[in-house]
């Protein structure tokens, strides 16, 4: 038996729609496989309950099937599902590295990204890479039709989660279809902004490159709270304030020493909206991690 930690990761980072993407230090789903003749699964932890262990519809058994790879699965969940933090990325990365080693298919981690990309079609409908880049590679990841770009860095980071839905599918749908030219641009110079500060290792570059005006004011108004929380994570020292992949997470970058007030100030804001929540002090951190039992 093979045993596999893959990280929560937060994809778009505001500016970087379906482009950039970090893996965070916590949570983490953790993955066992041993071979079998055929691929079954058990989900436990974080909202399991809501996790289909038909192989047919569970991104682990997506992931099992590109490989030729069946087996016996175990997922302990600790990203929960419909977070914005990357839930089936996580499983789905962790299953391809642990099943890769298992039946010794000889794929690098670069390799294994559109393959763990193909569990995340059954969440979203499309084969996107954004979140299970990072949770495979770890750090700031830029994925793009000619591959992905990996940097490593360590940039502080809240993820602050409310005890609410919002799915994929209805985080894509209210995405508008055109915008204005001096969006895109505004979007672009904050994008290369970002990942400037991403290279140097810089919470102030990185939350000052996170704005974005075309995407993330329309998922905004899917989260209860966001402005007030917004807000306050910037009073208590953040230096941006984005919404994490699809929402309901918002991820605020920070320094250091900021971390603790920025979670509280996160936390007490969606309380003063009536929405409890939850709030991870993580940074930037490492892809999945191969144990043998």
């Amino acid at each position: 038996m093979l045993t596999v930690r893959a990280p929560a990761t937060s994809a778009n980072l505001g500016s970087g729609f379906d482009v950039f993407g970090v893996a965070l230090e916590t949570p983490a789903d953790v993955v066992r496989v041993e071979r079998a003749r055929e691929t079954t699964i058990s989900v436990t932890g974080a909202g399991s309950e809501f996790i289909p262990e038909d192989p047919a519809e569970n991104t682990v058994g997506a992931v099992a099937k590109a490989l030729d790879a069946p087996a016996l699965i175990e997922i302990d969940k600790g990203v929960r599902p419909a977070s914005g933090l990357g839930s089936s990325a996580s499983s789905a990365a962790a299953a391809a590295v642990a099943l890769n080693e298992l039946y010794d298919c000889g794929y690098s981690r670069e390799e294994l990204v559109p393959i763990a990309a193909e569990g995340e079609a059954l969440v979203s409908g499309e084969a996107h890479s954004d979140n299970v880049a990072p949770s495979l590679l770890g750090g700031f990841t830029i994925v793009t039709d000619h591959g992905v770009t990996q940097v490593d860095t360590s940039v502080p980071l809240v993820a602050c989660l409310p005890e609410t839905v919002v799915s994929t599918r209805d985080a894509r749908e209210v995405v508008p279809d055109q915008a204005a030219l001096e969006d895109v641009v505004s979007s672009v110079g904050n994008a290369a902004t970002l990942a400037v500060g991403m290279t140097r290792n810089d919470p102030e570059l990185v939350g000052r490159g996170m704005d974005d005006d075309i995407v993330t004011p329309q998922r905004t108004a899917l989260i209860d709270g966001y402005d007030d929380v917004r807000e306050a994570a910037l009073e208590a020292g953040a230096t941006g304030v984005t919404v994490s992949g699809a929402g309901p997470g918002i991820l605020a970058v920070c320094d250091g020493s900021s971390r603790r007030a920025v979670a509280g100030a996160m936390i007490d804001a969606f309380d003063d909206n009536d929405v409890e929540s939850r709030a991870y002090q993580t940074r930037v951190g490492s892809g999945a991690t191969l144990y043998r039992d």
